[in-house]
């Protein structure tokens, strides 16, 4: 049998990290495509090995150097304005194609389709950044994966209710990300963020894997939150294929802590600020000519009486039983006795790592008080606390609940300085789905500012804290 033929597409988007490519510089479609070798070794390299080249791990504690976040020359308005919907001159009443076919089988329209070279770069500033963050997202978790196989030794694993083949599985999740980080950069070019040094804050198992419940949550949905906007459409379409399998790392990690894998029919997309906001968090150091990002750092809020899916009765928490008081900490695991859920078998009520559990009590409920705290801004933060935490909001009066395709108002009652609570909203996306389900983003806000999915970002001028609720 003749060998295979191999079309590799990487071949085309591994950039030298020298220059990226221009336009002129992308070879013309060739008459016959070239034979490419198949063999082990014949593809492009990755930007970093399986094994991350971070070795320690903690806070920063030297001087920054530079503060806050990049700026631009100029700023075109302070908040954007609401206009009305565009007009829209296509309805098709009957389903009938109403343009020529531009070839067989192609109905008339779409982008990207008119047989110009797709060129996987970077087209803006906007675009530019929106994929920084992400490339600052890919390493985290490519160190992060990693960081739980080595810190925790197989007994911690099997002691927590996992095999081998789970820690080995999370091994192979950090190798994904070693090629996700490899695809960004490439399409950056030589101002690609590099790897940086994190500071993470669990010391169990369980308490890893929930925290890699939130930051797999944190990156999914900061990413679908600005595809839809880049000026690139090439690069769109790679991110998409990479955050499929972003999705699947999250259900995953919920299966291994033992929760419903995807309690939710939508998946939210955030703002690029409340992505670097919750992200910044966990970097303590990077080097000193790193790419810096332009994006808000916004203050954390914090939930004093967060679910626990670490016990048997998750909404009994105790004040702040959480590991620490970033936005997304973990709870802590090691719950004394009958109350910790991973020691009980009863249907309904354990949580050890499953394909899925049934619960008979859930992590949340409609009408549930929330108690809240929140920082005042003007905290260092992120890599070399080179980042100041900032608002731009006069004094909150709600509190937005981004879930699914919802977002949701409820009032904020001030009970002290920084203090107050609210209540879980009973709203539902469409009949029989509850609209505040699994890990859902909650932001103070100054104002009930319509928004939607496509808009959200438009609520950042409005925006006092912000923080993470687990739902359910």
């Amino acid at each position: 049998m003749a060998p295979m033929t191999v079309y590799a597409l990487p071949l085309l988007l591994a950039v030298a990290a020298a220059a990226p490519v221009s336009v002129s510089q992308v070879p013309a479609i060739p008459t016959r495509p070239p034979v490419w070798p198949s063999e082990a070794g014949a593809a492009p390299p990755r930007r970093s090995s399986d094994v991350t080249s971070v070795t320690s791990h903690g806070p920063f504690s030297g001087t920054a150097t530079t503060t806050g976040a990049e700026q631009a020359p100029t700023t075109l308005s302070f908040t954007v304005p609401a206009v009305p919907v565009p007009t829209q001159d296509y309805y098709n009443a009957n389903g009938k194609l109403t343009a020529p076919m531009q070839m067989p089988f192609l109905p008339g329209g779409g982008r990207g389709l008119n047989g110009s070279l797709p060129r996987y770069m970077v087209a803006s500033d906007f675009d530019f950044q929106s994929v920084a963050l992400g490339l600052y997202q890919e390493w985290i978790e490519l160190d992060l994966f990693n960081d739980g196989v080595a810190r925790f030794s197989e007994q911690d694993w099997l002691d927590a209710g996992l095999t081998l083949e789970d820690r080995s599985l999370t091994q192979y999740m950090a190798i994904q990300e070693s090629g996700h980080a490899t695809l960004l950069s490439n399409m950056l070019g030589e101002a690609a963020p590099p790897q940086c040094t994190y500071d993470y804050p669990y010391k169990t198992v369980r308490e890893f894997i929930d925290f890699n419940i939130y930051m797999t949550r944190v990156g999914e949905s900061g990413t679908w939150g600005f595809l839809s906007h880049l000026d690139s459409l090439e690069v769109a379409n790679l991110l998409v294929q990479g955050e499929a399998i972003e999705a699947r790392q999250q259900q995953v990690f919920r299966q291994f802590l033992g929760l419903q894998p995807q309690p939710v029919w939508f998946v939210p997309g955030i703002p690029q600020s409340w992505h670097w906001s919750i992200l910044s968090q966990y970097i303590s150091e990077c080097p000193q000519n790193t790419t810096r990002l332009a994006w808000q750092n916004i203050p954390s809020l914090h939930i004093k009486n967060q679910p626990n899916p670490n016990r048997v009765h998750p909404n009994n928490t105790a004040d702040w039983e959480k590991v620490g008081n970033r936005t997304a900490d973990p709870s802590i695991s090691d719950i004394p006795g009958d109350e910790n859920c991973v020691s009980r078998n009863d249907i309904g009520v354990s949580c050890k790592s499953a394909i899925t559990h049934n619960k008979t009590e859930p992590l949340s409920f409609p009408g549930r008080e929330i108690l809240f705290t929140w920082d005042a801004p003007g905290m260092p933060i992120g890599p070399n606390n080179s980042y100041v935490t900032s608002t731009t909001a006069g004094p909150p009066a709600f509190v937005l609940w981004v879930s699914q395709l919802n977002a949701t108002y409820t009032p904020l009652n001030i009970t002290g300085d920084n203090e107050g609570w609210t209540y879980q909203p009973p709203n539902e996306v469409y009949e029989g789905d509850p609209a505040v389900n699994e890990t859902v983003f909650l932001a103070l806000t100054d104002t009930d500012l319509f928004v939607t999915p496509f808009n959200l970002t438009l609520v950042n001028p409005h925006v006092v804290a912000l923080g993470l609720y687990k739902a359910g």
